[in-house]
């Protein structure tokens, strides 16, 4: 062979490779800002209220069970519509249907500012989760049509950094609102609070319809070559075509997968809608300082995830990352309650605890996003999404509710250490050879 055949070879071999890689970076500076911007007020859309109950309870009259269910009953709303919410972005297409959910949870969420007793509060929250249906299944369907399996896990954990961010940036800026509030309205602080932190995603909604498009071909910033060899890796029309919707509630892996994110998802929302009444708990006062200390244990959960993140797609091994990550989170858990006679090594412990179980969320969805694809993926992230989320409302009341009848969370954060184990153990029941071998490819 001569060496001309050979350096042709090599071209054309290479070249594929290198356009993959600019791709990837122009992808991803043209898609994740946006949508790490939409998953940031998403989240502190969802968990503000846990803030708010601090003035908002004693105003209303909420009983802790009450601010339980009410904290956990836009999981019902958000779980009932999940499925239908993502079948039709799947049929519409993300940029349109995205943009309609943040337009209509930025209203809802700053018209949480007039609920005036437990009613209006259980049906303002129950709608809240009927207009969010569909917008983190659908944004882990997008982002799975778009970033090859190589770089999937540093793409859903920088994106995921959306779930600790919230808490550094809205927990001291909820409590900046709520003891700054102008005096132009005769509104208490956590109403203005609701109405500021509502008002973004109207914003970003605008901002998706104009920066996002709907499929690789739409993208006019991507020339006909990068087009081409993003659609050869990541299975490109036929793989968005893929499946069938009845073939997503169907698969048993599906519904395994399911479990896992129930028990994780539990213990995330059981202990986000309580940090700040844990940490006042442990006789830290004072909203603002209040604010400053619940931001600690979402900044330690960044570093975390996105270092989990990277080793598991430089190994490409995903089930004992996400394991070690529950049993971390549980661990800790457990010894922010047997400690607290030392607020100060509870808190310790806390920060330990949410940096562990925050980050089981993103190394989660390496999982499914291995396996499933095109309609068959679209509502299996929705079933997956969906009944995970159950756990947003059970935990949440449960807690409360523990709360209620022995006067101390203790009891609650041990059924939240428990459920993270359990979903430590599930997570071993998924075949690695099925994600570990599809990560890698």
């Amino acid at each position: 062979m001569s060496t001309e055949t050979t350096m042709s070879g090599t071209l054309e071999t290479s070249f594929p490779q290198a356009v993959g890689r600019a791709t990837d970076a122009k992808i991803f500076w043209r898609l994740i800002p946006i949508i790490l911007a939409s998953l940031v007020i998403n989240q502190l859309d969802k968990v503000n209220v846990a803030f708010a109950k601090l003035q908002m309870a004693p105003d209303i009259g909420l009983s802790n069970t009450a601010y339980g269910l009410g904290a956990g009953i836009f999981f019902i709303g958000y779980c009932l519509f999940e499925i239908p919410s993502n079948m039709l972005l799947h049929k519409i297409g993300a940029r349109a249907w995205i943009t309609r959910i943040l337009l209509s949870w930025g209203v809802l969420s700053a018209c949480t500012m007039f609920v005036a007793g437990p009613t209006s509060f259980y049906a303002l929250r129950f709608f809240l989760g009927v207009a969010e249906a569909g917008f983190a299944p659908g944004i882990m369907l997008y982002v799975s049509q778009w970033f090859p399996a190589r770089t999937r896990g540093r793409v859903i954990a920088v994106f995921m950094t959306a779930l600790p961010i919230s808490g550094v940036i809205g927990s001291p800026l909820s409590a900046w609102l709520m003891t700054s509030a102008p005096t132009v309205l005769p509104l208490s602080g956590w109403q203005w609070m609701f109405l500021c932190e509502g008002l973004p995603a109207i914003l970003c909604g605008v901002a998706f319809w104009v920066l996002v498009p709907d499929t690789i071909d739409d993208a006019a910033w991507l020339d006909p070559a990068e087009k081409a060899a993003l659609k050869a890796e990541v299975g490109g029309v036929q793989a968005h075509h893929s499946g069938s919707f009845a073939k997503g509630l169907a698969d048993p892996r599906v519904w395994l997968l399911c479990a896992v994110y129930f028990l994780f998802v539990a213990a995330l929302y059981g202990v986000s809608f309580w940090l700040p009444t844990l940490i006042k708990a442990l006789g830290f006062d004072g909203i603002r300082q209040i604010g400053l200390m619940t931001a600690l244990p979402y900044a330690a959960a960044v570093v975390t995830m996105l270092a989990f993140a990277w080793n598991s797609d430089r190994t490409g091994e995903r089930r004992r990352h996400l394991a070690v990550a529950g049993v971390i989170g549980a661990i800790f858990l457990i010894l922010s309650v047997l400690s607290r006679a030392s607020p100060m090594w509870s808190f310790a412990a806390l920060i330990a605890a949410m940096a562990g179980i925050v980050t089981t969320i993103p190394l989660f969805w390496n999982l499914p996003t291995a396996f499933l694809k095109g309609a068959t993926a679209a509502t299996g992230f929705a079933l997956i999404t969906s009944i995970g989320n159950l756990s947003g409302f059970v935990a949440p009341y449960l807690v409360g509710v523990v709360t209620d009848a022995t006067g101390s969370t203790a009891s609650g954060m041990y059924v939240l250490a428990a459920a993270a184990i359990f979903g430590v153990l599930l997570v071993f029941l998924v075949p690695s050879r099925l994600v570990n071998r599809a990560s890698s490819r």
